[in-house]
């Protein structure tokens, strides 16, 4: 019997992905894998759609969602697996979010008018018009009307963290998020943990804090893991009895080079972990 190998951290445009949640699943049925995770940032918008076709493509789609929360001043992702898109306060506290992510959008748009570039959020709404609109959004705009050569322009000299024209966002706790993954039949799973800058020991720590709070995961199999990333990640899941997860983190074009299910070429992530944390249900 084939291997089945599958891909637990995938975005569409539902958030700041380029491919619709139906050409998401269409993409990883063509690719050949059993599973995906729609993990949309801080949405569960696209979830439906992307159950539908995941029953015409025949592949499995497990619904989830990518949360930013704070942790001692530095904003960690968590990923949330088998949500319940229905959930009553999952939906609530969704909504909230939506609503002060619109005031800091209309901010860092007044920003970026300030400095000369003509962009205002209907028109960001006529480019993307069923997109949650981010600062990946705000690039491609920027980038599209010819006002930067390049996307990684926007955030380095406008909209980057410390930027003239970047405005903090609110994020809620690491532990209230997980509370509400897990109040929505979901498991947390701490996502990319080597990408926030942490020294080996702040990691360990971070994970046995998040980990006495009721994280479940960790995400050890990564498109940027290089060298022993992996068994880094894995020894830290072990020491503290969690699961492990694993995913590409694609966006499409917003990423370029990196693809579903095989990151930027090396990435195979084996059915058994799926296998795993659907033990932990």
């Amino acid at each position: 019997m084939d291997k089945k190998y599958i891909d637990l951290h995938v975005h569409s445009t539902a958030s700041d992905g380029t491919l619709t949640p139906t050409e998401v699943v269409k993409l990883a049925a063509s690719e050949g894998l059993s599973a995906i995770a729609l993990t949309d940032h801080d949405t569960i918008d696209g979830i439906k759609e992307a159950m539908s076709a995941a029953g015409e493509y025949g592949i499995e789609l497990i619904p989830g969602i990518e949360f930013s929360t704070a942790y001692e001043k530095r904003e960690v992702h968590m990923l949330g697996l088998f949500i319940d898109p229905d959930n009553y306060a999952l939906n609530e506290k969704l909504n909230e979010l939506v609503a002060t992510r619109n005031n800091r959008n209309e901010q860092m748009a007044a920003n970026l008018r300030n400095a000369g570039i003509d962009i205002t959020i209907p028109a960001l709404t006529e480019m993307f018009p069923d997109a949650i609109i981010t600062r990946a959004h705000f690039a491609r705009y920027m980038y599209e009307k010819g006002y930067i050569k390049d996307i990684r322009l926007a955030f380095d000299k406008y909209i980057g963290d410390g930027r003239p024209c970047y405005v903090r966002r609110e994020k809620i706790s690491a532990k209230e998020v997980i509370d509400l993954i897990k109040n929505a039949g979901g498991i947390p799973i701490l996502a990319h943990p080597l990408l926030y800058g942490f020294n080996e020991r702040e990691l360990k720590e971070c994970v046995a804090t998040l980990t006495h709070t009721g994280l479940v995961g960790i995400e050890a199999i990564y498109s940027k893991n290089k060298g022993l990333d992996e068994s880094k990640v894995r020894a830290v899941a072990k020491a503290n009895s969690l699961l492990i997860s694993g995913g590409s983190d694609f966006h499409g074009a917003n990423k370029p080079g990196l693809n579903i299910g095989t990151g930027y070429g090396h990435l195979a992530i084996p059915y058994e972990i799926l296998a795993e944390l659907k033990k932990a249900l």
